[in-house]
């Protein structure tokens, strides 16, 4: 095979460069890929904004990158399911604790990845449209359904189960509320979200039956309203300060358990270089104190307030049903859509850090992708 290529991060803070990097060599249970589209997420964003913080683990150098969509260019032993030539889209979480942050990270032209964090995908999805979906579909799911989050029953996945229950999605148009909005209704739940205006209609059409405008100051209130004397499964905070009113709600609604994938303060909102800062000292108070209000207020109610850890799935049984019972033929029927909508941000490794500079200053109910020319093969 040719060289491969990366874009690295050499130290905390630091701006992604492209050079060469080791060939992955797929382990037992892994595929390797030559990816053919990444997305870019939050996460990037803030480990290059955050340093060492959150992620001490990493030794720098290491690449960043959790989405890819690919071609299978070899199997690991013990892989059955996949062959050679399959288009995949898969997880690559070489970025958590104990994995390879070199070679099962998703920013460069071959990657090694678990088998049973990868779907095969139907040749009506192109790759850049499938890389949307991986960090926010896992992450959806571990709120949704590890035991320690909500909890809720995935028995009947895919099954149209219709059940009486009702789940809050606060923050239904980001990238993990659209896929938990599916894959809530996938399991046979009622879905209540939130969303900006112009987005209500695309959350009705990923299966939500009734959608609230979050900058309304009473939108709390009306979701509460609409729920009635329904049965609240549990509470999905996804967006940057949703846990106060997912609170009101729960409690409002006899709820007891809120899942939340964001943090209530915006890692953004700091200096990315070295050092203290005042940007930076406050940043972290008003994360240690709003998070410590929370825990207090919603314990005290027998409310349960708990952060999703989107990899959860890669050591649970949850992972298995998802990427290998689920997604497959919810793709192949069409039945869970690639969400948010893709917009290609540029071609080519290079264009990532622009990428992820653009994913600062905002984006709203779509994922940026860059996409990656096939690489040639040697003989």
């Amino acid at each position: 095979m040719s060289d491969n290529t990366a874009a690295w991060i050499d130290s905390p803070y630091a701006d992604v460069i492209i050079r060469e990097a080791p060939m992955p060599k797929p382990g037992p249970g892994q595929l390797l890929l030559e990816v053919r589209a990444v997305a870019v997420n939050p996460l990037d964003a803030i480990i290059q904004s955050n340093g060492t913080v959150m992620y001490g683990w990493l030794q720098y150098p290491v690449i960043l990158g959790e989405d890819v969509a690919g071609v299978v260019v070899e199997t690991g032993a013990g892989v059955n399911e996949f062959a050679i030539g399959d288009r995949v889209v898969a997880y690559a979480i070489g970025l958590e604790k104990g994995r390879d942050a070199v070679a099962e990270s998703g920013f460069q032209a071959y990657v090694a990845v678990d088998a049973s964090l990868a779907a095969i995908l139907p040749a009506t999805i192109a790759f850049e449209d499938a890389a949307v979906l991986p960090l926010a579909l896992s992450t959806a799911a571990a709120g949704l359904f590890e035991k320690d989050q909500l909890g809720l029953d995935y028995s009947r996945l895919g099954n149209a189960a219709h059940r009486a229950e009702v789940v809050v999605v606060w923050g239904g148009a980001t990238a993990v509320g659209g896929n938990a909005i599916q894959l809530a209704r996938a399991a046979g739940y009622r879905v209540i979200t939130t969303a900006s205006a112009k987005n209500h209609d695309q959350m009705r059409r990923l299966g939500a039956e009734g959608v609230f405008d979050y900058h309304d100051p009473e939108a709390a209130n009306q979701i509460i309203e609409e729920i009635g004397g329904s049965v609240v499964a549990g509470v999905l905070a996804v967006a940057v300060g949703s846990a106060e009113p997912c609170l009101r709600i729960a409690r409002a609604t006899s709820a007891t358990k809120i899942a939340m994938a964001s943090p209530p303060v915006s890692f953004y909102e700091q200096p990315r270089r070295r050092g203290l800062s005042l940007a930076r000292i406050r940043l972290f108070m008003k994360l240690g104190t709003r998070t410590a209000l929370l825990q207090l207020r919603s314990r005290a109610r027998g409310i349960k307030a708990s952060f999703i850890w989107g990899s959860a799935i890669a050591t649970s049984p949850v992972g298995p049903a998802i990427w290998g019972a689920y997604l497959p033929t919810a793709l192949e029927s069409g039945s869970h859509r690639p969400y948010p909508q893709a917009h290609i941000a540029g071609h080519g490794l290079p264009a990532i850090q622009d990428a992820i500079n653009t994913l600062r200053r905002g984006v709203s109910a779509q994922k940026l992708v860059i996409a990656l020319a096939q690489a040639p093969l040697d003989s």
